[in-house]
C-alpha cells in the first residue's frame, strides 16, 4: 500500500469515533495525556520505521499470568460475559455458586476476589528457571477491572478493591529482580461490547424479564458494599446494544467494530487511551501485547498509533533508542514493520522475514478447574514441539500458565513448568539467542498442507502431529541445531537438508554432536546427513538437538 492510500485509509476510520450515535453519552470528558515526543507520529508510515530490538529476538521464550477476577470462579475463560447469557454453563455455574446475575453480578464477583496466597517473586523464580526470558502480567482484561493503580479508572482497579494490591507492580519487581524482560497486556477496549449481554434479563423461569445488573447506576448502591461507585464506569453499558444476526449484524466483523458493532464513544476512547498511557508511564514495561485487531479500538479511533507513538518515543528519551516491544493480531505487511505479529493460539507455516511471537496457554486463558480435574493440560512435550517449530520460524514462544484465584498455580502445572525448565537447561543452546536457519525444517509435518489461521490464529493442534521424522533447524555463531521431534527406533537419524552438495550447506560437516551429550559418527551422503545416536536415550528424548558444525 502506498504512503497517500495508508495516510487516506487513516483519515477515513477515525472519524467513525466522532460520528458514534450515542457519543459522550456516558463518560466524562477526559483530556488526553500528552504523547512524548520523539521521532515516531501516530502514522503508519512512521511507526513502519520501527526496528525489533535484538534482546526480544534473543529471548524467544516468555511466561505470562493471565490473572485477574475472572480466574477467581476458577471456571475458564470469558466468565464475566458468559455469566449473563441465560442456558450457558457458566451462567448455570454462576447461579448455582452465587445467585442470580440481576442480585449478584460480576462486579460482586471482583469483590470475592483476594489473591490471598499470592507471591509473584516465587512464580516468576520459577518461570526463570523454565528458561523463560521476559514475563508478562495481566493488566486489564475484557472484564474493564484495572490490575493496578489505576488514575483513571480510581473505582475499579487491584488497589481499591478486590486484593488491595498494586499486582502489575508485584509482578514487575519481580520480574525485575530476576532479570527477566517485563511486559504487559491491555484488553479492556472491548468491554464495551463485550459485557452488553450484561443488560439483559432472563427470557424463561422465575426471574425473566428481571434486568441483569449491567445498567445498574450509582443510585441503586445506596446501603450496599459498591455505594459510592459507579457501576458504569466498569461495565460501560448505557448504550444500545450491537445489532445481532437476525437485524443484520455480522458477529465476527464486530470485533474489530464493523457488522452492526456498537461504536464507543469518544469520552471511553480518550479515558482508555489515559489509562494506558498511566500504566506505561509508572510501570515501565518493555513489552505491550494488546488483545485487538491491530491496535486498540481500531479502525475507529486513533489511540492505538499514538500509544505506539508515545511507547518508541518514550523509549528513545529514557534508554536512548527504540528497547520496546508492542505487539498487535491481524496485520497487514505495514503494520507488521510497526509492530510485532502476535499470532494466538498457532502458528507461520514459514520462515516470516520479520520476528513474530505466538501466545498460547497450557490450558484455558482464564484458570479453569475442570482442566485440572480432567488431566488436560498441554504437556510439556506439546510445548517444547511448539516451542522449538515457532523459533525454526523466526518467532517467540508466549506462554500462559493459568493462576488460581488465589495467586497460586497447581501442582501440574508446576510439573510442566518444571519439565519445560530441564528440557531447556539440556537444549537450550539451540533455541536461545539463535536465528532462523536457510530452512525451517524437514519431514512428513512440513510436506503436509498447513492449517489454515482463523482470525488472529487459532491454527494450533490441526495440523499433523510431530514423530522422530521431522526435524526443525535453528543457526548458531558457529553451528546448526537439527532438532529431531521424537527419538528413533533405529539409533539412526537422517537429516536430508545436510546432504553432500545440497544447496543448504556450502561447506562439508566436520563434526556433530548431541546436546548434553558427546560426539557423534556420521556420514555425509548425497542422500543426507547420517548420525549415529548413543545407544542411552537422554532425558526428555521427546526432543533432541544435534549440533551440526
Amino acid at each position: 500500500m502506498k504512503r497517500r492510500e495508508l495516510l487516506q485509509h487513516m483519515a477515513a476510520a477515525i472519524p467513525a469515533l466522532a460520528m458514534s450515535p450515542y457519543a459522550h453519552a456516558a463518560h466524562p470528558a477526559a483530556q488526553r495525556i500528552p504523547m512524548a515526543a520523539g521521532p515516531f507520529e501516530p502514522a503508519w508510515p512512521s511507526l513502519s520505521t520501527y526496528r525489533t530490538p535484538d534482546w526480544f529476538r534473543n529471548a524467544k521464550f516468555g511466561i505470562w499470568a493471565h490473572w485477574g477476577p475472572q480466574c477467581e470462579p476458577e471456571f475458564g475463560d470469558w466468565y464475566g460475559r458468559l455469566m449473563y447469557e441465560e442456558g450457558s454453563e457458566v451462567y448455570r455455574h454462576h447461579v448455582a455458586t452465587y445467585g442470580h446475575p440481576s442480585v449478584f453480578g460480576f462486579k460482586d464477583v471482583i469483590h470475592r476476589w483476594k489473591a490471598d496466597r499470592w507471591d509473584p517473586e516465587a512464580l516468576v523464580g520459577l518461570y526463570k528457571q523454565a528458561g523463560a526470558k521476559y514475563f508478562f502480567a495481566l493488566a486489564n482484561h475484557h472484564d474493564n477491572f484495572d490490575l493496578y493503580r489505576s488514575r483513571y479508572q480510581p473505582q475499579w482497579n487491584s488497589t481499591t478493591l478486590g486484593p488491595g494490591k498494586d499486582l502489575v507492580k508485584g509482578w514487575r519487581d519481580a520480574a525485575r529482580k530476576h532479570g527477566l524482560r517485563f511486559g504487559v497486556s491491555v484488553h479492556a477496549a472491548h468491554a464495551w461490547a463485550w459485557y452488553e449481554p450484561a443488560q439483559g434479563a432472563d427470557k424463561h423461569g422465575p426471574l425473566a424479564g428481571v434486568p441483569y445488573d449491567g445498567r445498574v447506576t450509582p443510585a441503586d448502591g445506596k446501603g450496599k458494599w459498591w455505594d459510592g461507585r459507579d457501576p458504569q464506569a466498569l461495565y460501560a453499558q448505557n448504550h444500545p446494544r450491537s445489532k445481532p444476526a437476525a437485524e443484520g449484524g455480522v458477529e465476527d466483523q464486530q470485533w474489530q467494530w464493523g457488522g452492526g458493532a456498537a461504536v464507543p464513544d469518544k469520552a471511553y476512547a480518550d479515558k482508555l487511551y489515559n489509562r494506558t498511557m498511566d500504566l506505561i508511564d509508572n510501570y515501565d514495561p518493555d513489552l505491550v501485547y494488546y488483545d485487538d485487531t491491530v491496535l486498540p479500538l481500531w479502525p475507529v479511533s486513533d489511540i492505538g498509533p499514538r500509544l505506539v507513538a508515545h511507547m518508541y518515543n518514550r523509549s528513545v528519551a529514557k534508554r536512548g533508542k527504540v528497547d520496546v516491544v508492542v505487539t498487535g493480531k491481524i496485520l497487514d505487511e505495514v503494520q507488521r514493520r510497526s509492530l510485532v505479529w502476535d499470532i494466538e493460539r498457532g502458528q507461520s507455516s514459514r520462515i516470516e522475514p520479520l520476528p513474530w511471537q505466538t501466545c498460547t496457554c497450557i490450558g484455558n486463558w482464564h484458570y479453569d478447574r475442570r482442566v485440572y480435574a480432567n488431566h488436560a493440560y498441554k504437556s510439556a512435550q506439546t510445548v517444547v514441539h511448539m516451542l522449538i517449530d515457532v523459533v525454526s520460524k523466526n518467532g517467540n514462544l508466549l506462554l500462559s500458565v493459568p493462576v488460581r484465584g488465589n495467586g497460586t498455580i497447581d501442582e501440574q502445572e508446576q510439573a510442566i513448568v518444571e519439565e519445560i525448565g530441564r528440557w531447556n537447561a539440556l537444549n537450550g543452546e539451540g533455541i536461545f539467542d539463535s536465528r532462523p536457519w536457510s530452512t525451517f525444517g524437514e519431514g512428513p509435518v512440513m510436506e503436509a498442507a498447513a492449517a489454515p489461521m482463523s482470525g488472529p490464529g487459532f491454527n494450533e493442534g490441526k495440523g499433523k502431529p510431530f514423530t522422530s521424522e521431522d526435524i526443525r533447524f535453528t543457526a548458531g555463531k558457529d553451528a546448526v541445531y537439527a532438532f529431531v521431534m521424537g527419538w528413533p527406533e533405529s539409533g539412526q537419524v537422517t537429516v536430508k537438508s545436510m546432504r553432500a552438495g545440497g544447496p543448504h550447506l556450502d561447506k562439508p560437516v566436520t563434526r556433530v554432536e548431541i546436546l548434553g551429550g558427546g560426539t557423534l559418527a556420521f556420514r555425509q551422503t548425497p542422500a543426507g546427513l547420517q548420525v549415529t545416536l548413543p545407544r542411552e536415550r537422554p532425558a526428555l528424548a521427546y526432543a533432541f538437538a544435534l549440533k551440526v558444525v
